[in-house]
């Protein structure tokens, strides 16, 4: 049975040991000991590194830019369309990934989307590479994968991050669970009955922020499926702001479930769990709280553009489980 690029990673890993990933700097600069150690652990890994050719440039203008929007488009191009490559891995987020959505060939990135086993290659980064995630998956139509970034200073302190971004890059993903200590049931599933949908969004304020781009189009009234969201250094007020411009649009109408991950630094949590509860009550779909993803000290990965299965019990916690779409339920 041939399986389309979002089902590629069921039954074998997205990464062995020597295969050649490219490391790029998409939106903020990082420093010296962030880089190094990237490469240094991505290489103890069993990887072949391939640093872009601008990932320690910084905007001559605008600091907060890892260079300028040429040079890193042109490290993401580079990177993608290198026919040995087998993954482009983001050093860190910031800000800056949204400023080249305008710039890239998609088309040209379209025709080097699949390496010669016809496998897609791998797109990891999260937080502001939420909006190369969006583009990816309206533009590619390939998996890709919502990580804790290997530049960050998180990545050198928990060691629990790590192993479990390695183990996504290394293993397959059919069966994997993904679930962490503080997960609750806001609204359950029906007893017996998971929600079985294609697992999309990221962090709030992106998605927020490209509402209407031709990535992310409103109103959503398509089934848009298991919607993902989490952020970071949000004051409570903003939170409810960027929520309210996601139930407005209409962009929230087409989810199957919405499934919360971590609000660091965005104020007390129970002020922000009944802010949550409130915004999407009218729904009528599953809602589950911190399931563990985003920017936590422990932030668990999480793979978008692939189907799960979301099992949210009333009484017990909830889990997502990556499955094979075209298994019955």
């Amino acid at each position: 049975m041939r399986r389309t690029a979002a089902e590629a990673f069921l039954d074998t890993a997205p990464l062995a040991p020597g295969d050649r990933v490219h490391l790029i700097a998409a939106s903020g600069p990082t420093d010296d000991a962030g880089y190094a150690f990237a490469v240094r652990t991505l290489e103890s890994w069993g990887l072949e590194v391939v640093p872009g050719a601008h990932v320690r440039a910084v905007h001559p203008d605008y600091p907060y830019l890892a260079g300028t929007d040429e040079q890193r488009a042109a490290d993401l191009t580079a990177a993608w369309c290198d026919p040995d490559a087998s993954a482009v891995i983001c050093l860190r987020g910031g800000y800056g990934a949204m400023r080249l959505l305008d710039s890239l060939d998609f088309p040209l990135l379209g025709t080097h989307a699949l390496r010669p086993d016809g496998r897609p290659k791998l797109l990891a980064g999260s937080s502001d590479v939420t909006a190369l995630h969006q583009a990816w998956a309206h533009h590619l139509r390939v998996p890709t994968l919502f990580c804790p970034m290997v530049g960050n200073a998180v990545f050198r302190t928990s060691t629990a991050i790590a192993a479990d971004v390695r183990s996504w890059l290394f293993a397959p993903w059919r069966g994997r669970t993904v679930s962490g200590p503080a997960a609750r049931t806001l609204v359950p599933t029906a007893p017996g009955a998971p929600v079985r949908a294609r697992l999309t969004g990221g962090n709030l304020s992106l998605l927020a922020a490209s509402l209407g781009a031709p990535e992310n189009p409103v109103p959503g009234t398509e089934a848009r499926g298991i919607v993902l969201l989490e952020d970071v250094d949000e004051e409570l007020y903003r939170l409810d702001n960027l929520m309210l411009q996601l139930t407005r649009s209409g962009w929230l109408s087409g989810a199957q479930a919405v499934v919360l991950g971590s609000w660091e630094d965005c104020g007390p949590l129970d002020a922000v769990e009944p802010l949550m509860r409130d915004t999407l009550a009218d729904l009528g779909v599953p809602v589950v709280w911190e399931l563990g993803f985003g920017h936590a000290p422990d932030a668990l990965s999480v793979p978008l553009g692939v189907t799960a299965e979301l099992t949210a019990p009333a009484d017990g916690p909830p889990v997502l489980t990556v499955i094979d779409p075209q298994e019955d339920p």
